[in-house]
């Protein structure tokens, strides 16, 4: 069983939005956590999926689900009150699903649409193959790293040098058990679940995965994944190559 467990418990402050969290931000008539949606949706290899989400903002998500016909969303969660404890709650919610199969876990981010199908089915694949499987994003800057002060300490091949994005997959059993010992050490401040898995000495893959895979937080990465979409419309109208 695939199961994808995709978090929307932030409520925007970079995005400085008032009236609704980022994720229920629309674009082109359709919330943005609904673009996210529609990947696992239309996926063959994914089976169900689960939300955490902002606990007031439920009875909305529901009739989002509704309207747009997303029908494999099987739970809905309250968020916590950290990134870290609003996956927590979702893979607590998939493993009910799996009802004691060892499942795949996709951990997405509801506010990082612009993903594709190929991109689920091949974490899917290296979860199975390695384990685990963390999706990449291929840098076109030099990355250095930097000292208390500012002082660079090392400069590494570009070539082999990747940003951790989203989806994060594992092995259901494997992710929980390294959520338990967090919790048991009262550690609630990993910023995602590659971070986690690391600091507990897990081993981890990489696959790249698209260019245009960004996560959207602030205005500017609003008006990036609009002019993007557009550039997609245009280009099914019209016949461009872009």
């Amino acid at each position: 069983m695939n199961i994808g467990v995709v978090f929307a418990g932030g409520v925007g402050t970079r995005m400085r939005t008032k009236d609704r969290p980022k994720q229920f931000l629309e674009i082109c008539n359709k919330p943005i956590i609904i673009y996210t949606l529609e990947h696992f949706e239309n996926n063959p290899d994914i089976d169900e999926v689960v939300i955490s989400c902002v606990k007031d903002w439920i009875p909305y998500l529901e009739e989002l689900l509704y309207n747009f016909r997303i029908d494999k969303v099987k739970k809905i969660v309250p968020g916590g009150e950290t990134g870290q404890q609003s996956i927590y709650n979702g893979l607590c919610a998939a493993k009910e699903i799996a009802n004691g199969e060892n499942a795949v876990v996709l951990i997405h981010d509801g506010v990082r649409p612009l993903i594709n199908s190929d991109l689920l089915s091949k974490n899917i694949e290296c979860v199975k193959k390695y384990g685990s499987s963390i999706t990449a994003g291929i840098v076109k800057e030099t990355i250095v790293v930097i000292d208390d002060e500012g002082k660079i300490e090392q400069v590494p091949t570009r070539a082999k040098s990747r940003v951790a994005k989203a989806p994060q997959c594992f092995w259901l059993n494997d992710i929980l058990d390294v959520h338990s010992k967090a919790i048991s050490e009262n550690r609630f401040d990993f910023i995602d679940s590659c971070t986690m898995m690391q600091y507990y000495g897990k081993e981890l893959y990489m696959i790249d995965g698209p260019y245009e895979n960004i996560k959207v937080t602030t205005p500017d990465d609003f008006y990036t994944m609009r002019a993007i979409l557009q550039v997609r419309e245009d280009q099914q109208l019209y016949g461009l190559d872009g």
